[in-house]
């Protein structure tokens, strides 16, 4: 298949395509589309902002062109489910997008919701349709896929936690007392335009936004304790172009698109390693060019080396630690003001493994709250550039009488 007009999708759907300028399949689209239309379950691997969302929106809402009938009362003929809320909004909008000539209503729910997906499961039709997509699969989810498929369809565009090959991708060695210095230098490269600065934790995320603005750098934090309006006034102004950086936790990882974003900058790295590459995939998205930089101090190197292990690579990385300017440059930044310190970081316990999940007051239920993580000793691949300083720069970029059918969207983040 190499138009969308090849699949005998529904008119109404080729239409709104057409109006968005589509007409090109992705690899991903290309293989499930055919699949889901033709009623299978599916399981669906493919990498960071290859067009997942359009992969199943698309030939579901062909089905329900094709099968028109009213909900149930107080029902919905579809449900997607999603990690964050912006990615939950996301897809309620792609819905819109695609259906707006069906007259599909689409409705976007999340917060408080205490219910795993089995939980969910127990209440919904014995007899459904099942579509998992994503750039991961760890162990946990690949098991709970297996539970809820029925003979699926497995696509594997690129194998599971494979980053994108358009991401120039660099480690930084550094100490953890002069990440902010060091993130202050970046920022004067003018090609650092639109960034995502990822952190560990909230009170971290309100910090380094709140230092940041401090040496002139207008940015935005994002994460669970702002309320709704707030996450959403900061995406539409980092949208915008109002505010250069958006810091963030890993609520803004999964399936945020956002257009030409130059960077994305690991203020420190995840505690679960499959979150790199959902955090990297922010940038270089629908074939653009894009930089992604990750700092690590000593008591990361358990981290990076497991982050390396499961995306199969070795990052190159550059030393910066005892840089006599950076020092000279935090001891001269200013304290965030009006910002609580983050709360001791108990470390030596293991990230990932068996530990009991801390409960996030936010967000009822699962999460990866709570990990820990150990340090090690530095591994191999690392090496330095001439001068000890990285050479490192970013890309340059400046439907019928019939009463409609619903589906719905939810979140528990």
């Amino acid at each position: 298949m190499t138009q969308f007009t090849d699949f005998g999708l529904a008119a109404p759907l080729l239409k709104a395509l057409a109006g968005e300028g589509y007409t090109t399949p992705t690899p991903i689209q290309a293989q499930a589309i055919p699949g889901v239309m033709a009623g299978r379950d599916l399981q669906g691997i493919a990498q960071t902002g290859t067009g997942k969302t359009a992969a199943f929106a698309l030939p579901i809402l062909h089905r329900l062109a094709a099968e028109k009938r009213q909900p149930e009362r107080k029902g919905a003929r579809v449900l997607v489910l999603s990690p964050t809320r912006e990615l939950a909004s996301q897809i309620g909008e792609s819905f819109r997008t695609y259906g707006r000539h069906m007259g599909v209503t689409v409705a976007v729910i999340f917060g408080g919701v205490k219910y795993g997906i089995r939980k969910i499961v127990a209440h919904i039709p014995k007899v459904r349709q099942n579509l998992f997509f994503s750039a991961t699969m760890p162990t946990e989810i690949g098991k709970l896929a297996s539970e809820l498929l029925t003979d699926p369809l497995r696509i594997a565009v690129a194998p599971q936690a494979t980053t994108v090959e358009k991401v120039n991708q660099r480690v930084l060695f550094v100490e953890q007392s002069r990440k902010r210095a060091l993130l202050s230098e970046l920022f004067d490269d003018p090609g650092f335009k639109r960034v995502i600065v990822f952190t560990r934790t909230k009170r971290g995320a309100d910090r380094v936004a709140r230092s940041l603005e401090q040496v002139g750098v207008d940015a935005a934090a994002i994460h669970g304790d702002k309320s709704q309006g707030q996450r959403e006034r900061a995406l539409a102004d980092f949208k915008a172009g109002k505010v250069r950086a958006l810091v963030a936790t890993d609520i803004a990882a999964r399936g945020i698109d956002i257009d030409a974003v130059s960077h994305v900058v690991q203020f420190e790295l995840p505690n679960v390693p499959e979150s790199y590459v959902h955090r990297i995939g922010r940038t270089a998205r629908a074939g653009a060019d894009g930089s992604a930089v990750a700092f690590c101090a000593d008591d990361e190197r358990t981290l990076l080396r497991d982050i390396q292990k499961v995306t199969r690579q070795t990052i190159p990385s550059f030393d910066r630690r005892n840089d006599k300017q950076l020092g000279a440059a935090t001891a001269a930044l200013p304290e965030p003001q009006g910002v609580k310190p983050d709360r001791a970081d108990t470390r030596g316990q293991p990230h990932r493994g068996n530990h009991q999940q801390k409960r996030n007051r936010n967000h009822g239920g699962g999460g990866n709250g709570g990990h820990r993580h150990e340090g090690a000793p530095a591994r191999g691949g690392e090496h330095k550039p001439a001068g000890g300083r990285p050479a490192f720069k970013g890309p340059q970029r400046g439907g019928g009488n019939a009463s409609p059918p619903r589906s719905g969207v939810w979140s528990n983040r």
